[in-house]
């Protein structure tokens, strides 16, 4: 006697394939899938241009989890009468309720990143193509402006229509020479930050010496095929999609009409630094020394006057250089760089809180959770429940 078929969820995924992010979609969704299926899932290779498969207009599915780049696509999935999610940002109207990232994070997250390294001018590289790619950059821009810093923008494809590549390229090399240096340029995406990088080689501009370059989107491919390998903001794709599913599963289990939730936003990771910005924009030789054995030696048990010893000044010296270059205390970049590294394991792995004191320099690990919550306003709980869906 045959078993009779289990219930199935059919799910069909239009996520774009072609780059990291829309593959950490799918991860993400398929590791939902695994965990609360069975579900049956339609993926297939797409770009953003990508039509809606014409098959699906009688599908008899349950769900549709979309990554939409045309208005038609959009259209289609209206048409569809059936639940949706999307996954792209767009200044395309729709109905669906969405899920992505949190791109005004990602602008202020880079701002802080540069300016913590001593960066005082500063370029942003936009292609204005994508809302969220200008929200990046606004924020960005806006988060400078506060500090008293301009920031000078390049568009990229500015009159709609994308030049010839050679043209580009030498607009952006000029741009580059016209930064005041050492400079700091975000781009706003990992796309832009490679073609940043090869401007750079045309143009003789020294990376990371006279410039630093953060991208977004930590495309590996891209990344460390860049001259130099380029540091980039790491996208949570895995979390977004993973998000997008439970959102979509509860909805169908609900029988409503509405989804339960409008808007999902999920915080970037950190900064994935690479030899694109391994530099810090200090004149100064001892106070560059200084930061540079903060970075190598916070994560042991390192006080201010072995920094001072190691960067051959006084601690009076130390202290005043700092404030006055960084606006801290070397104490505070000690902190920094050791709450940094909290922050991304809290964010990125499951180790204790034992095991994060002990990794980050801290001897206890009740400090450590106290220290950050001063620091940050929540509780290590808290701050790593951003990232659990």
């Amino acid at each position: 006697m045959k078993k009779p078929i289990r219930s199935i969820l059919q799910i069909a995924v239009l996520v774009d394939t072609s780059g990291a992010y829309g593959r950490g979609l799918v991860r993400g969704i398929s590791r939902f899938a695994t965990e609360h299926g069975p579900w049956s899932l339609y993926l297939e290779p797409r770009d953003l241009r990508s039509e809606y498969p014409d098959w699906l207009q009688h599908w008899p599915g349950h769900g549709i989890l979309a990554r939409s780049g045309t208005g038609p696509l959009l259209q289609r999935l209206q048409e569809s009468g059936l639940p949706v999610v999307e996954l792209r940002a767009s200044r395309l109207p729709h109905p669906f309720p969405f899920v992505g990232v949190d791109n005004a994070t990602v602008g202020a997250g880079v701002a802080d990143y540069l300016q913590s390294r001593g960066y005082r001018n500063f370029g942003a590289y936009l292609d204005p193509s994508e809302e969220y790619f200008r929200q990046r950059i606004e924020v960005f821009q806006s988060v400078l402006a506060q500090s008293g810093y301009p920031c000078s923008v390049f568009g990229a494809f500015s009159d709609g229509e994308r030049p010839r590549w050679d043209e580009h390229q030498n607009a952006l090399a000029r741009w580059l020479v016209g930064l005041p240096k050492p400079a700091a340029v975000f781009a706003c995406n990992d796309q832009l930050g490679f073609w940043l990088l090869d401007a750079a080689r045309r143009a003789g501009v020294a990376v990371p010496g006279e410039l630093a370059v953060i991208g977004a989107g930590n495309d590996e491919m891209l990344c460390n095929a860049a001259v130099p390998s380029l540091s980039s903001v790491e996208l949570p794709g895995d979390d977004v999609g993973y998000a997008a599913a439970k959102l979509l599963f509860e909805w169908i289990q609900s029988g409503k009409p509405q989804p339960p939730i409008r808007e999902i936003l999920l915080p970037p990771g950190q900064v994935v630094p690479r030899v694109s910005s391994d530099a810090v924009a200090i004149t100064d030789a001892r106070l560059s020394y200084a930061l540079q054995y903060i970075r190598e030696h916070a994560l042991g048990p390192l006080c201010v006057e072995e920094v001072a010893r190691a960067s051959s000044l006084s601690r009076s010296a130390l202290e005043r250089k700092m404030r006055a270059t960084l606006a801290r205390t070397p104490l505070e970049e000690i902190h920094r760089v050791r709450f940094a590294l909290v922050e991304k394991l809290l964010l990125q792995t499951d180790l204790t809180l034992e095991q994060i004191a002990e990794r980050t320099g801290f001897e206890y690990p009740q400090y450590m959770a106290e220290a950050f919550r001063l620091r940050t306003g929540m509780t290590p709980g808290r701050f790593r429940a951003r990232r659990k869906t």
